[in-house]
């Protein structure tokens, strides 16, 4: 068995192990699912031993599979070191790099980020994901992700934050002329809104009252969607007040489809963070993405200027 047949079968086998699924791991290296197959086969044969107990609803490593895979991580791992090691002496990312971004956030703020990013470094191989659940980086074998809101702790994953999104409460002209516009978190008492949930739980609203302080207003949930931009239109067609990133409200605004009610000063933000697998070799094309983001995104979601700090959890 030649040297690179190996390699790509080790790759193959470990891809496979951590993914479950020989289809899975097929779709991460870009190849068919029957390529994984026959690249698991040909290393069973030279090692003498099988790796994976199959069946038709499942796969998983035999006791010889277990033993060889954690052999094989670290290999993979010095392997990568070497890479990164080789990386940090040139000035061009190559390779593929996979992002995922929430959908209409990743439209409109991540997609022309790494269109520049592409046409700065041919080398670069780019596949960008919208996808509005909360995808594994791991299992799902992506090497970015972009996140909104407050971050978990994690030992397996590290963020940089990017900046706080700005937000500004609104609603169409018609309702404001039906129900009376709330000038303070009091007078939201009573009112109709259109919130961002998913699986029963709705994000809070966090507003500054007239003495600065931070409160949640106390409003009757009538919708509530996992899309942005059906929040928006749901407020457009007179549903209630909405809570929406400044960025997609402003055009709304300018065309008088909807009004503001409170502004992004009163608003408390959302924050945004890039967040992939903790790992001490960061590639430079996951390095170069981040960078450009951090650069990038503030001036398009119309934010502050780029957030500096890094953090370890995620």
């Amino acid at each position: 068995m030649a040297v690179n047949d190996r390699l790509l079968g080790i790759v193959a086998f470990v891809q496979s192990a951590e993914a479950g699924s020989f289809a899975v791991a097929a779709e991460r290296l870009g190849v068919t699912r029957s390529a994984i197959g026959k690249r698991i086969a040909r290393l069973e044969q030279q090692l003498g031993v099988r790796l994976f107990h199959r069946s038709t609803r499942r796969q998983s490593l035999t006791d010889d599979g277990q033993a060889y895979y954690e052999r094989c991580v670290k290999a993979l791992a010095e392997l990568d070191a070497a890479e990164a090691a080789l990386d940090s002496g040139r000035r061009e990312p190559s390779g593929r790099l996979r992002i995922s971004a929430p959908v209409l956030f990743g439209r409109h703020c991540v997609a022309p980020v790494m269109l520049e990013l592409a046409q700065r470094h041919p080398k670069l191989e780019i596949d960008l994901s919208f996808n509005d659940r909360i995808v594994d980086l791991v299992e799902d074998g992506y090497d970015l992700a972009i996140r909104l809101g407050r971050l978990p702790d994690s030992a397996t994953l590290a963020a940089r934050p990017l900046y706080d999104e700005l937000l500004g409460i609104c609603a169409s002209p018609a309702y404001l002329a039906k129900h009376g516009k709330p000038h303070d978190v009091d007078d939201f008492e009573g009112h109709g809104a259109v919130v961002y949930g998913r699986n029963g739980q709705s994000i809070p609203w966090l507003l500054r009252d007239a003495a600065g302080s931070v409160r949640e207003p106390r409003i009757h949930t009538r919708l509530r969607f996992d899309d942005v931009q059906a929040i928006a239109d749901a407020a457009i067609a007179g549903a209630g007040l909405a809570m929406l990133p400044c960025w997609l409200l402003s055009r709304y605004v300018r065309t008088g489809e909807l009004q503001m009610v409170m502004h992004a000063d009163r608003v408390v933000g959302t924050r945004i963070s890039a967040v992939w697998p903790h790992t001490h070799y960061m590639p430079l094309r996951t390095r170069a993405a981040i960078d450009l983001l951090v650069e990038r995104i503030p001036t398009l979601a119309g934010g502050p200027t780029p957030m500096a700090g890094w953090s370890a959890a995620a």
